[in-house]
């Protein structure tokens, strides 16, 4: 496949070095292009991740930047032309987003880490083994809009990991009702201003901001369809509490599911362990070997010790038990990686998927 072009949007951002760092050696992708803030413009992306006063390296993700891009100079991003790039992987904040994305999408396809347009109804939300067959949605969004691109936002991350636990469940006995507690890490906060040590360190926070609305709607969205008309949410009902742990990468969620139809927990473990393995035939570079990895040990997932499972593109579930307070209940806990599936590895992988089914 002959590479694209492509420009990283908030590429100063802990999601945005998230982006650069996963694009550094893509087989399909290449980074010609960044932007930032006004703060970052006109400096080489070297000089743009190293705080000004001290000199100390604000690079987050994993490894060291990429050379390639270190010497790429940053644009300003609310001045970059992009249809000379072939996609734009956009990671600023949603207020941000709300008014550079549509300048681009006149002519540029986007891929959104940011919340500004999860909700409109000809924008679909994309996740692997969830929800691919909304990129119907595309097609009636660039008709709407009059764009040449399009805006193809991520889900917020802590529903990532649980649309991707809920669509086998959903498909093979039928979701009614879901509940679950969410353990996120504090990088799903991100950095400026993020969330303080001192209200982190040796503590759990028992709210974040508009967390839990979002959960409910995104987690309907995409177990719901989508056709020339625009997207049907699905008729489940969802309840979050949404928690901040001490932890710094890794989404932990306790979930309980009541089910339309009866299932053992072997039955469970059998049809998430078989989730996406249907995409392994498109030979797409970022997917992982298992989109769920069911684990038996009872002590297990842990952040710690899973969040990296499939280089961070892998949800683990462990705990399968029935849930006595449903009929036909089943509860588990599962842990995803909020800055890699969460946000831009995922991003990359629907990216990879577009490109692959010739829809950019």
């Amino acid at each position: 496949m002959k590479k694209r072009n492509v420009a990283v949007v908030g590429a100063t951002g802990i999601a945005g070095q998230q982006f650069v760092a996963a694009l550094a050696a893509h087989p399909w992708f290449r980074v010609t292009r960044l932007g930032a803030s006004s703060r970052s413009a006109g400096k080489r992306y070297g000089d743009a991740i190293r705080d000004a006063t001290t000199g100390q390296s604000r690079w987050w993700a994993d490894g060291e930047p990429p050379a390639a891009s270190l010497s790429l100079v940053v644009e300003e991003a609310s001045e970059m032309r992009t249809d000379d790039v072939d996609i734009v992987f956009s990671a600023v904040e949603a207020d941000v987003a709300k008014v550079l994305e549509p300048m681009y999408a006149r002519t540029t396809p986007v891929l959104s880490t940011a919340s500004a347009f999860r909700y409109e109804n000809d924008v679909p939300l994309l996740v692997p083994g969830v929800s691919l067959e909304h990129a119907a949605l595309i097609k009636l969004q660039q008709k709407n809009r009059g764009w040449k691109g399009f805006i193809l936002p991520q889900p917020n991350c802590t529903v990532t990991g649980l649309a991707i636990t809920l669509r086998p469940l959903h498909d093979a006995f039928g979701v009614k009702r879901v509940s679950l507690v969410s353990m996120q890490g504090i990088s799903g906060a991100g950095r400026s201003p993020g969330v303080a040590a001192l209200d982190a360190i040796d503590n759990i926070i028992p709210y974040i901001p508009k967390e839990e609305e979002k959960v409910a709607v995104e987690a309907k969205k995409l177990l719901g369809s989508a056709d020339a008309r625009g997207a049907k949410p699905a008729r489940i009902e969802v309840s979050a509490t949404c928690t901040r742990a001490a932890v710094i990468e890794g989404h932990t969620e306790a979930v309980s599911v009541e089910l339309a139809e009866k299932a053992t927990v072997e039955q469970v473990a059998k049809v998430l362990s078989a989730s996406g393995k249907s995409l392994a035939k498109l030979g797409l570079p970022s997917m992982p070997d298992r989109l769920v990895q069911v684990h038996d040990d009872p002590f297990r997932p842990q952040p710690r010790l899973d969040r990296n499972a499939g280089d961070g593109m892998t949800t683990s579930v462990g705990r399968i038990r029935p849930e006595p307070l449903y009929r036909n209940g089943v509860k588990y806990v599962l842990v995803s990686h909020n800055t890699k599936m969460g946000a831009a590895r995922g991003s990359i992988l629907i990216a990879e998927y577009l490109a692959a089914k010739r829809l950019i």
